[in-house]
């Protein structure tokens, strides 16, 4: 398997490298591993959803 570097999945994500470094302490990446200070993401996990927010709120339909 593949593995990226936080740095890289946050830059695939559009989000910080801090957000995600959070969602690895948290257990929320499947798959992601930690070796000796630094996370190993795979690089075909999806991105998990935002649980600070609604899906969908503040959003038009049309």
């Amino acid at each position: 398997m593949d593995y990226i570097t936080t740095k890289d999945a946050a830059a695939k994500w559009g989000i910080s490298d801090r957000r995600v470094l959070q969602y690895c302490t948290a257990n929320r990446i499947d798959g992601a591993i930690k070796m000796g200070n630094m996370w190993l993401i795979p690089k075909s996990v999806e991105k998990p959803v935002d649980g600070r927010t609604k899906q969908g709120k503040g959003q038009k339909h049309e």
